[in-house]
C-alpha cells in the first residue's frame, strides 16, 4: 500500500508537466502583432436593433466617398432611428431603412451621386491560384477589401456580409438610406450594378438569422414583421468609453499571401483533396476587436 501511494504521488506532481501540451510552432500565414491595424472611428457604423442587438458596420470611403458621406450624415442626423428591416430574401439580402418610401432625407444628403460602382485603377495586392468566373483577377487591397478587375476597370465584390445601397431603377444609384447586406451565396452578378459601401464585421447573426418575407423579393408584408431599428450611429458620435474598436489584417505581406494559400488548399487530417483554389469571397481578410 505504501509502495502504491508513494507511486500515485509521483504521478501526480508529474501530472501537469504531462497536461501541458506544446504549442504548436508559428505558421508562415500566422499574423504578427504589426499586421493588425485599427480601423478609424469614423468608418465603423454602429446599427441597434430590437433587443439591443448590435450590427458593426466597416465603411469603404476610399471606394465610394458620395455614398458613404451620404451614409455619415443619414447617420448624424439619427435618420434611420425608428425605421426597420424591411426585407429578408432567403440566400440573397437582408434589406433595412424606411418601409414607407416617405421620410424626407436630411439636408446635404444626395438623392442620387454618382455611380459608384467601379473606377479605372486596381489596388489589389494579393493574388489567386485559379481565374475568377466573373473576372480577370481578384485580390485583396492593402486594407482588406475584397476587389475584382477585368484589367481596365476594377470594383468592389458582392461577398457575404457586404454593404450595399438599394436603388431604383437606372438611372437612379440610391442615397443610401436603404442598405442591404449579403446573407447567401455571394450574388457576384450585382457587382458594377450597385454601390457597394461596406461590409459588417461583427453582429451579421442579428441579420442573416431573422425569418425571411413572404413577399414578392422577401419583402415583409406587414409591420408586424419588421425588426425595429432603434438607433444607427457612427462610432465617431459615441463617447469616447463606448466606442467599439476594431482591427482589421493587413494584406501586403507574405504571412497575408501565405494565408491566402492555406485557403486554397487544405490540409489533412479533415481534407484529403485540396481544392488548388479559392474564390475571393471564400478568403476574405479577416477583422477582429482590438486587443
Amino acid at each position: 500500500m505504501l509502495k502504491l501511494s508513494a507511486a500515485l504521488a509521483a504521478f501526480a506532481l508529474s501530472w501537469p508537466a504531462l497536461a501541458q501540451t506544446a504549442p504548436p510552432p508559428p505558421s508562415p500565414a500566422d499574423a504578427i502583432p504589426a499586421d493588425w491595424k485599427p480601423i478609424p472611428d469614423g468608418e465603423i457604423l454602429v446599427m441597434t436593433l430590437r433587443g439591443g442587438h448590435q450590427v458593426f458596420i466597416r465603411l469603404a470611403p476610399r471606394y465610394a466617398p458620395a455614398h458613404v458621406g451620404n451614409i455619415r450624415r443619414l447617420a448624424e442626423a439619427h435618420w434611420w432611428d425608428g425605421t426597420s428591416v424591411n426585407r429578408v430574401q432567403d440566400n440573397y439580402v437582408t434589406q433595412w431603412g424606411d418601409a414607407t418610401e416617405t421620410k424626407p432625407l436630411p439636408p446635404m444628403v444626395i438623392a442620387n451621386p454618382p455611380a459608384e460602382y467601379e473606377w479605372t485603377r486596381f489596388d489589389g495586392v494579393t493574388a489567386f491560384a485559379r481565374p475568377d468566373s466573373y473576372a480577370a483577377r481578384t485580390g485583396h487591397s492593402a486594407d482588406g477589401w475584397p476587389l475584382a478587375t477585368d484589367g481596365k476597370t476594377s470594383w468592389l465584390t458582392h461577398c457575404y456580409g457586404m454593404v450595399g445601397v438599394g436603388r431604383d431603377l437606372a438611372p437612379s444609384t440610391g442615397s443610401g438610406a436603404e442598405l442591404y447586406t449579403v446573407i447567401g451565396h455571394a450574388p457576384r452578378h450585382l457587382d458594377r450594378n450597385i454601390a457597394l459601401v461596406g461590409r459588417v464585421i461583427e453582429g451579421m447573426q442579428w441579420l442573416s438569422s431573422l425569418p425571411r418575407g413572404t413577399g414578392d423579393l422577401g419583402v415583409y408584408e406587414s409591420a408586424g414583421e419588421r425588426t425595429p431599428i432603434l438607433s444607427v450611429r457612427l462610432a465617431s458620435q459615441l463617447p469616447e468609453d463606448e466606442r467599439p474598436r476594431f482591427q482589421y489584417r493587413a494584406t501586403d505581406n507574405e504571412r497575408f499571401a501565405a494565408w491566402v494559400r492555406t485557403r486554397e488548399n487544405r490540409t489533412p487530417p479533415f481534407f484529403t483533396v485540396p481544392a488548388g483554389g479559392a474564390d475571393i469571397c471564400n478568403a476574405q481578410a479577416p477583422i477582429r476587436r482590438a486587443q
